[in-house]
C-alpha cells in the first residue's frame, strides 16, 4: 500500500474519511463537508447508531457534485484519550473498513483537536503508521485471486496541515514497520524454504541496512564446543548456524558496550525423536519466531537509524529425527562447559539458547541481555494468546519492558522466578536436565534453565509461543504471523538506551 502526505482538499478518490468524536461531534473537514452537502452527514448520523465512539464507522453515499464517490465518517472517541496509540488503531481499523469494502484509493483527513494530546502531524504519522501495519498480506504462493479475498487500498492519502512534518514523524515509524513486515514475511515462510542456512542468508541481507552480519557453520561451533546447539540439528540434512547481526548506531557514545537480543531459530520442530502428534504439526514451521524478532528488530533499528549499540544472536536448526538424531537419555556438553541430559528432544529450544545466551554474553559483555522464544506449550495454558510470559533477573529491566509492551500494545505478564523451581532440573549423571521432574510450571522451570547460562548478566526471557501467530485479525495485525516483540523492544530501546 502505497502512502503519501498531503494538504488538506477536496481529493478525487473512491473514499474520504473524516473524523467524528464522541458526541457527533464533527472534526472541521466533517463539518465543513456538512455544511457544502446540506446537512447530509448530520442527517446521516441522526438516522443511525453512529456516535462517534472509536472503533465506529458509517459510510455515506457522497453528493453528486462532490469528488468522491462516498465520505466514511470515522469514530474518534474521546479526544481528551486519542494518543499515538489511538491514531495507531484507527488507522488500521480503517484499512480493515475500506478493505471490506474493496476500496482501492481513499483520503484521510486529519484534523487538529486543542482536546487531544497530540497534535494533527503526529496524529497523521501515528494513523499512517497503523494503516501500514494492518495493510500487510503474505500472498507470495497464491497464484490465484479468490472472491473472498480483501486487499487493503492501493493508495491511502493522509490530509494533514503541515504534511511535511507529518512525513518527517512518520520516516521512522515506516522503518519500524520494515522490521515488523520482515518478520512477519519471516515466520510465514514454509519450512521447505526457510531451513536454517536459507534464514541465516535473510538475516545476511540486513547488511544493505547497515548491520554487520557474521554467519557460523556447524565446524566453527564446534570449535566453540557448542554441544548443546549442535545437538539439536543433528538429525536434520540441513546445517545448523548462528548468526550475529550488529549494529552500531551510538559509535560515540560514553560506553560502547551493547545491548543484546538473542532469538531461538528452530525452522521447523517435529520434536525429534520425542515426537509431537502429527495434528498441528504444520505450525512449527513458526518455532523460529524468536529468531525472526531479533532479525526485524535489527532491521527496524537500522531503518530509523537508533542511536545504540545493539547485538542480535540467532541459533537456527531444525529438529528433525533420524539415524543421526538426538536420542533421549543422551548427554551434551554445552560451551559454558556445563552438562545436560536430554530426557526429551521436544524441549530442544532451551538448548539452542543455552549456547547462544552463553556465546552473546561472554563475548560482548552486554548491558543486559533479552531472549525470545516460542518455547513453551505451558505458557498458552497460562496466558493464553493475549500476552508473552516474561521471566527476568533483573528488577529494572522486567520494568521497563512491562512499560514498553503496554505502551505499544504488545502486552507482557511477570511469571515467578523463584529458586525452588530450579531444583526441578536438577539431574543424577549430568549437571542438569533439560525437562521438570513433572508436569507442573513447564514455563518456570525452562526459563530457570536459561538462567544457568546469562552467568549473572541482567536478562529477560519472553517466552511468546503464544502470541506469534494470530488465528484472527486485529486493528493492527491481520491473521497469521504477528512479529509480536519487534515494536516492543524497539520502544524499549527507544525509551531507555538511545544515546540522547
Amino acid at each position: 500500500m502505497n502512502i503519501s502526505f498531503a494538504k488538506p482538499s477536496l481529493p478525487k478518490a473512491a473514499a474520504l474519511v473524516v473524523g467524528v468524536a464522541e458526541g457527533r461531534a464533527l472534526s472541521a473537514t466533517a463539518a465543513r463537508l456538512d455544511s457544502r452537502a446540506g446537512g447530509v452527514l448530520t442527517r446521516a448520523m441522526a438516522g443511525d447508531q453512529f456516535t462517534g465512539k472509536s472503533g465506529q464507522f458509517l459510510p455515506i453515499l457522497a453528493p453528486h457534485d462532490l469528488k468522491v464517490d462516498r465520505i466514511v465518517l470515522a469514530g474518534l472517541g474521546k479526544l481528551e484519550k486519542f494518543d499515538s496509540a489511538a491514531a495507531e488503531k484507527l488507522g488500521g481499523a480503517i484499512v480493515g473498513h475500506l478493505a471490506a469494502s474493496r476500496t482501492a484509493q481513499a483520503s484521510i483527513a486529519v484534523d487538529a483537536h486543542k482536546e487531544s494530546p497530540i497534535t494533527a502531524a503526529e496524529s497523521a504519522a501515528r494513523l499512517a503508521y497503523g494503516a501500514s501495519l494492518r495493510s500487510y498480506r503474505f500472498g507470495k504462493y497464491r497464484t490465484k485471486k479468490r472472491d473472498r479475498d480483501r486487499p487493503p487500498p492501493r493508495r491511502l492519502t493522509v490530509m494533514v496541515a503541515d504534511p511535511a512534518k507529518a512525513r518527517a514523524a512518520y520516516r521512522p515509524l515506516s522503518g519500524i514497520a520494515a522490521g515488523v513486515f520482515l518478520t512477519r514475511d519471516l515466520v510465514s515462510e514454509p519450512a521447505n524454504v526457510l531451513f536454517p542456512v536459507a534464514l541465516a542468508a535473510r538475516a545476511r541481507q540486513l547488511t544493505d541496512d547497515g548491520v554487520k552480519v557474521q554467519v557460523m557453520g556447524e565446524a566453527r561451533m564446534e570449535k566453540l564446543g557448542m554441544g548443546s546447539l549442535l545437538g539439536v540439528g543433528r538429525g536434520s540434512r540441513h546445517e545448523s548456524q548462528l548468526v550475529v547481526m550488529q549494529w552500531n548506531g551510538a559509535p560515540k557514545a560514553k560506553t560502547r558496550t551493547p545491548i543484546a537480543f538473542i532469538g531461538k531459530g528452530v525452522t521447523f520442530d517435529t520434536g525429534g525423536i520425542s515426537i509431537k502428534a502429527s495434528a498441528g504439526m504444520e505450525d512449527m514451521k513458526w518455532d523460529m519466531g524468536g529468531s525472526g524478532v531479533v532479525i526485524g528488530l535489527m532491521r527496524a533499528l537500522a531503518r530509523r537509524k537508533a542511536k545504540v549499540n545493539a547485538v542480535g544472536v540467532i541459533g537456527l536448526v531444525e529438529n528433525m529425527p533420524s539415524g543421526s538424531a538426538q536420542r533421549p537419555g543422551d548427554i551434551v556438553t554445552t560451551m559454558s562447559g556445563q552438562t545436560i541430559e536430554v530426557l526429551n528432544t521436544d524441549a530442544e529450544g532451551r538448548l539452542v539458547l543455552a549456547d547462544a545466551l552463553w556465546y552473546t554474553q561472554s563475548r560482548f559483555k552486554p548491558r543486559f541481555m533479552v531472549d525470545l522464544a516460542t518455547l513453551t506449550g505451558a505458557i498458552i495454558v497460562a496466558l493464553g494468546t493475549e500476552r508473552a510470559g516474561l521471566f527476568s533477573n533483573d528488577e529494572t529491566l522486567r520494568d521497563q519492558l512491562m512499560a514498553a509492551g503496554d505502551a505499544v500494545g504488545e502486552k507482557l505478564w511477570p511469571m515467578p522466578s523463584d529458586a525452588a523451581y530450579g531444583k526441578e532440573i536438577d539431574c543424577d549423571i549430568a549437571d542438569m536436565k533439560n525437562i521438570g521432574s513433572g508436569r507442573g510450571a513447564g514455563s518456570v522451570t525452562a526459563a530457570k534453565f536459561l538462567e544457568r547460562f546469562v552467568n549473572k548478566v541482567p536478562w529477560a526471557h519472553l517466552d511468546i509461543a503464544g502470541v506469534t501467530w494470530s488465528k484472527k485479525g486485529s486493528a493492527l495485525v491481520p491473521k497469521g504471523g504477528t512479529a509480536f516483540g519487534v515494536r516492543l523492544l524497539d520502544r524499549l530501546v527507544a525509551n531507555s538506551y538511545e544515546v540522547k
